[in-house]
């Protein structure tokens, strides 16, 4: 287990991230916020690319601290990398792994293993230039598996994909959280569908750590729907709709409000993302 005890960072201008305890076993785990939140940061620090300012983090005993002892355990992917366009999918990994020290005929099997494990054995072979931007971001996360870590972050994996990319790296992900524990940064509410737990930043702090159905729960009492007319809509649309919607009888709209935001509106029960919404909105409106 990865365990994050009053872990923060701070600059010159201010915190970055304040301290927080957090704990990442088995499984998937998703880093919630905007952009701006402190996601990023957080993850630097757990992968031990990042020195903190307060506290630390831990897993199997060896602290982030410690650099390349604890690097040996984790794999991280960034939001944002580069790869050798003119080198293949196998000749990628395999060159990562040999960088730490495997010799070719070990690195050329778990380079194989880890390109099967994303989907890519089929186009081991092609270079990299003729990889979709989903192929290359599944590269990526071959290249962070090959030497079995126990932990996998990575960072905003479905920027800039499109739909079906997007449903096919969740699906990696998905899998390999079978037998590692994945942390997953994003700002894409659909992307957290798949996580155990969900963990909310805003500003540097921690905000939700917990389910998908604890987080709906911060709307409760707060969303409201009812149908119009679009004629009514345009001339005076209500505060607060966050889905409007095309019926046989004009518009069913959605709302999140603290009071009725419409005469017709009656209360109903909030998604987890009506209930990230209220969570973000009421911390921004308390800083």
């Amino acid at each position: 287990m990865l365990t994050a005890n009053r872990l923060g960072k701070r600059y010159k201008s201010g915190w970055a991230l304040h301290p927080i305890s957090v704990s990442f076993g088995p499984g998937m785990h998703g880093l919630l916020g905007p952009n701006g939140a402190g996601k990023s940061t957080l993850l630097r620090m757990l992968a031990g690319l990042l020195a903190p300012t307060t506290g630390d983090a831990e897993l199997h005993g060896l602290s982030v601290r410690h650099g390349y002892r604890s690097r040996q355990h984790i794999g991280f992917v960034p939001q944002a990398f580069r790869m050798h366009a003119q080198l293949s999918g196998i000749e990628t990994v395999k060159h990562s792994v040999m960088m730490r020290g495997v010799s070719a005929r070990v690195a050329a099997s778990a380079s194989e293993a880890a390109l099967a494990a994303v989907g890519l054995t089929e186009t081991m072979d092609w270079a990299v230039r003729n990889y979709s931007s989903g192929m290359v971001k599944r590269l990526g996360i071959a290249q962070a598996i090959a030497c079995g870590p126990d932990v996998l972050i990575v960072d905003e994996p479905t920027a800039g994909l499109d739909p079906e990319e997007r449903v096919k790296l969740r699906s990696v992900l998905a899998e390999l959280s079978q037998t590692k524990a994945v942390i997953l940064s994003t700002h894409v509410l659909s992307d957290v569908g798949i996580c155990r737990d969900i963990h909310v930043l805003c500003e540097g702090r921690l905000l939700y750590s917990g389910g998908k159905e604890e987080l709906a729960s911060h709307a409760k009492g707060q969303v409201w729907r009812w149908e119009t007319s679009e004629s009514e809509w345009r001339r005076q649309p209500a505060a607060g709709i966050i889905a409007a919607k095309r019926t046989f009888e004009g518009l069913e709209c959605r709302a999140l409000s603290m009071s009725m935001p419409h005469p017709y509106a009656i209360e109903t029960e909030p998604s987890m993302e009506e209930g990230y919404l209220a969570l973000i909105s009421s911390s921004k409106l308390q800083q």
